[in-house]
């Protein structure tokens, strides 16, 4: 038996959740898979998964084992990207993650360029609005919006962005300008309903932050949704002023209650720290970082 071929075909099935969902990960039958984790069992005389029609969970064995196994393969493929070149050359596979709307406005872009200054390495740019864990999920390189909290993570910030209450210039004319926060609770809002309070928003008074309930008449689930339903005039919504800057310098949205906005939110990207970081992430850092830095500056 091969036992880091076996590893990493649990490790496959656990991510998945299933035997057939790693067998459909790894492209392997899923008749190998069953026989790959029962040989394993066999071989470490103990049970590593509860089967069941739908879906499998680990034992307190299979836990540890699992975590072990982790490690033993990072190890492995750390000394194969060593033994290529990957550290001393910009080549290989990058993964990196941003922000759905982030990711589309900005790092998209410098992504295509940096690809063309860098042939020998491919990027998967995975957009997603939830934090999702680097080491975990076999992530090089992350954007951040937010405090960061203490981490081994490295990070280098590139800017900061504000949180926005806007409005067509449509809707302001025919409703008016709201001119404190609780004027909103005259007004229709647009929410987004993956936030922690999307029927009241933060404003700041001098030093003190203030929560002002909201009469919301939309809820979407996305920020370009807001957007989009507030360009049409159907009411004020509240972003992260990245997403509307194309909007407001056309003129389709205008800003409100600018001077009671809470402090802006930085801009990072991490990347792990153990150990030295390989050429690839190096040259993305380092060339997306200026560029990032000089597209987000004046923008907020």
């Amino acid at each position: 038996m091969d036992r880091l071929d076996a590893m990493a075909v649990l490790l496959a099935v656990v991510e998945g959740g299933s035997l057939s969902a790693g067998s459909r990960q790894l492209k392997t039958p899923l008749a190998t898979v069953s026989r790959k984790i029962s040989e394993l069992e066999r071989h470490l005389k103990t049970r590593l998964l509860n089967r069941s029609a739908r879906q499998i969970t680990l034992t307190d064995a299979g836990r540890v084992y699992v975590e072990a196994c982790r490690t033993i393969v990072e190890q492995v493929d750390e000394a194969e990207r060593t033994a290529m070149g990957e550290y001393a050359t910009p080549r290989g596979s990058l993964k990196i993650t941003a922000p759905i709307v982030f990711g589309r406005i900005h790092l998209l872009p410098l992504s295509l360029e940096f690809l063309k200054a860098y042939p020998e390495i491919d990027l998967r740019l995975l957009q997603s609005d939830h934090v999702l864990n680097l080491l975990e999920d076999r992530i090089d390189v992350a954007v951040r919006i937010g405090d960061l909290a203490d981490s081994s993570l490295l990070a280098t910030r590139v800017g900061a962005t504000r949180r926005v209450v806007c409005a067509s210039p449509a809707y302001l004319a025919k409703r008016g300008r709201p001119q404190k926060p609780e004027d909103l609770k005259s007004h229709d809002c647009i929410s987004l309903e993956n936030l922690s309070t999307p029927n009241a928003w933060k404003f700041k008074t001098g030093k003190a932050e203030r929560t002002v309930p909201v009469r919301s008449v939309l809820w979407v689930t996305t920020a370009e949704s807001a957007i989009d339903a507030a360009i049409a005039g159907a009411g004020i919504t509240r972003v992260l002023s990245y997403m509307v800057d194309s909007a407001k310098r056309a003129g389709q949205l205008e800003f409100v209650l600018e001077e009671f906005e809470p402090p802006a939110w930085p801009i990072h990207l991490v990347h792990a720290s153990q150990g030295a970081a390989p050429a690839k992430v190096r040259a993305f850092v380092d060339w997306v970082a200026p560029r990032l830095k000089a597209r987000i500056t004046g923008r907020t």
